[in-house]
């Protein structure tokens, strides 16, 4: 027998990317800029208002790296022929900057606005008058472009983004428009539902700062392990690198002819989105903005409709259903056929529940629900043991001090990886800053916040590598276990327990995101340390746009669980902090079954998944199945519909719906989420 081939060093597998994947392109290409920075935020910032959206209605957030990607791509390529002609045209130009102006001006204002009525009492004409002094101000900057563009124009428009800039720009909009407002439409929404008022903005903008920091530099020492070393697959940042090599057209022999397809190929994904994005948009205002067509129709009839049984008017749920897959959105609807057609009738029959409509019915299908969802995620993690053992087993790897090597390509790779200071200040700056909010505005004492920032790191470190082996994050699960955890110790303490998990689940969260993206860029042979600095400037602007949009689209608890956003997440989170708190005993008797019976589903699942994994897509998905129970079921029906219409298209024809699918539904959500964003702001500025 021949004898098994030597496995190869980590010092060995080092030098093999070091010398072909990184020199001659990480070495020499133009990778983290000021443009790419400023494009990733602005991307970033505009997906996180959508993230924001969808997540209050459906309780999921979106991965932003493939969509920013595209858009970066196609948009830069725009942007360089307007500039051509904008500045050999001086009326074009004119009429562009006081479009453009209009844009910015009432952008910043609805940043601005929540801050400024809520915390300085400013009403709506001194609103008002704030968008026109911003709009005044906006003129003033594009007319100062205007005449310095002969130095603007050759530093940042003069040539197209490189693979790795778009890589960095797409780290930076990840970082913006996903890891700082995953806890918003959780633990934040659930702490808003449980208090009945919001935190104190600028607590909870440093907060949310403090946490992606946190998260950010937890990743730090995780990254050569399991991307250098064990090269965990983390499919996402594996699609987004492939993407990003399609769009420059990399790989093929005739590079000329190659680039010339792929870029018409991402013109063609820029244009889908774009295109989906409008009907989104077109659908949004007349529903929200001119009200000529209703938020939902009652083709069951009116009766039906007051248990949420009818069609919905929104084209957003029929993308989400597209990007979730047939599975889930069968489970779905399934679920939400047993909840909203069998069970929420026969419980106002009975008198369980005496006010009919989603309010009134969700206060009792909660329960059964979110115990599936609870049940079937720890179970889930738990048969996960494996992985778990992998990630601690890991931890002398990833915490041993390399020696000095005597090989100048190891020297050149410690070189450009993110240093061991850098995660030494990251975690002293974001535990200060974590233990002193969480200490004194939610009253946790010190050392149950340094425990909770202990198990931050384990559970991330769980986290990271199921992220990365199966490209789902247990967020939910790393959220409950804190949950739990934190109702042992410190009992009917709801603050306390809600903030804790927040801790894990934001930092787990922020800590995955950052590995997604560093994988792409190991794929693209990327500088990993001007990555990192690329995907920490994206938590500023995160920060600084996603908390002034929560304020404004949830100025109250009401909101909350209401037709416009169930917030389905924070619903669960909210009802284990409230059992927690008040025991079984306060539940009705049939609340408890609800509980036994949803936990039970949530367990059998995962199993029989586990049994018959080759039967997987005719089990339904658990999460599926305790999400429709906490939303309406015409958000189920709409997800049914979009995941059935992906399914039809992807069995006959592959290729349309792999070019096509992604960027349609992202186009949906993005135009609704942001024209209902557009219309809050319009009517609170304006009308009310």
């Amino acid at each position: 027998m021949p004898a098994k081939p030597r496995p190869q060093t980590p010092e060995e597998i080092e030098r093999e990317w070091f010398e072909n994947v990184y020199t001659g392109r990480g070495d020499s290409m133009v990778q983290l800029t000021l443009r790419a920075i400023l494009m990733g935020s602005v991307l970033g910032g505009i997906m996180s208002f959508t993230n924001l959206y969808i997540g209050l209605k459906t309780g999921w957030g979106l991965g932003v790296a493939i969509t920013s990607c595209i858009l970066s791509f196609t948009i830069w390529k725009a942007l360089r022929r307007l500039a051509l002609v904008t500045f050999r045209n001086s009326w074009f130009f004119r009429v562009f900057f006081i479009i453009s102006s209009i844009i910015s001006s009432t952008l910043i204002t609805i940043l601005l606005s929540p801050i400024l009525t809520m915390r300085f009492g400013f009403s709506s004409i001194m609103v008002a008058l704030l968008y026109f002094i911003v709009f005044s101000l906006s003129l003033t900057a594009y007319y100062l472009i205007w005449r310095i563009k002969e130095l603007l124009f050759p530093r940042f428009l003069s040539s197209d983004f490189t693979i790795l800039e778009n890589n960095a720009m797409q780290s930076t909009a990840s970082s913006a428009g996903y890891s700082t407002g995953g806890t918003l439409v959780s633990a934040i929404s659930a702490y808003l539902l449980v208090n009945g008022q919001h935190i104190p903005y600028f607590v909870l903008t440093a907060w949310i700062f403090f946490l992606a920091v946190l998260g950010v530099s937890l990743a730090i020492p995780m990254k050569r392990q399991m991307i250098n070393i064990e090269k965990l697959r983390f499919p996402s940042g594996i699609a987004a690198a492939e993407t990003l090599k399609s769009l420059h057209g990399i790989g093929d022999v005739d590079a000329e002819h190659s680039e010339i397809a792929n870029a018409e190929a991402g013109k063609d994904s820029a244009k889908a989105l774009f295109s989906a994005a409008s009907i989104g948009a077109f659908v949004a205002l007349l529903r929200d903005g001119f009200e000529w067509l209703p938020a939902q129709f009652y083709i069951f009839g009116a009766r039906l409709g007051q248990f949420t049984i009818a069609w919905d008017n929104s084209i957003l749920m029929i993308g989400a259903g597209a990007i979730m897959g047939f599975r889930v959105a069968w489970s779905i609807l399934l679920g939400g056929i047993l909840c909203w057609g069998v069970f929420a009738p026969w419980a106002y029959s009975q008198g369980i529940v005496e006010e009919l409509g989603y309010r009134g019915l969700v206060s009792w299908t909660l329960w059964g629900g979110a115990a599936c969802m609870v049940s079937s995620g720890l179970l889930s993690f738990g048969m996960q043991w494996r992985t778990a053992l992998r990630a601690f087993s890991g931890l002398t790897a990833i915490f041993s001090k390399r020696e000095k090597s005597k090989d100048p390509i190891i020297e050149q790779m410690n070189r450009i990886e993110v240093p061991g200071s850098w995660f030494l200040l990251g975690m002293t700056v974001g535990s200060i800053g974590v233990i002193y909010i969480i200490n004194v505005h939610f009253n946790v004492p010190i050392w149950m916040a340094m425990l909770a920032i202990v198990m931050s790191f384990f559970l991330a470190l769980v986290a990271c590598r199921a992220t990365g082996e199966t490209d789902t994050t247990p967020i939910g699960a790393m959220g409950k276990i804190t949950q739990l955890f934190y109702g042992a110790i410190a009992p009917k303490q709801m603050n306390v327990n809600l903030m804790t998990a927040c801790v894990t689940a934001g930092v787990a969260d922020s800590a995955a995101d950052l590995l997604i993206d560093l994988k792409s860029g190991y794929q693209l042979g990327a500088n990993p340390r001007l990555q990192f600095l690329a995907q920490f400037m994206g938590i500023f602007t995160g920060t600084l746009v996603v908390v002034p949009v929560f304020y404004l689209i949830v100025p109250t608890a009401d909101v909350l669980g209401s037709d416009t956003f169930p917030a389905p997440a924070a619903q669960v989170w909210a009802a284990v902090a409230r059992l927690l708190m008040n025991g079984f005993e306060a539940l009705h008797p049939t609340a408890r079954w609800a509980i036994v019976i949803g936990a039970g589903v949530g367990i059998i699942i995962p199993i029989l998944e586990k049994t018959f994994p080759d039967k997987k897509k005719y089990i339904p998905s658990a999460m599926g199945l305790g999400l429709s129970w906490t939303f309406h079921f015409w958000y189920s029906l709409s997800m049914f519909i979009g995941g059935l219409i992906a399914l039809i298209i992807e069995k006959r024809n592959p290729k349309l719906a792999e070019k096509y699918t992604i960027p349609v539904a992202s186009g949906l959500i993005a135009g609704e989420s942001l024209m209902g964003i557009f219309i809050i702001f319009y009517f609170m500025l304006f009308v009310l």
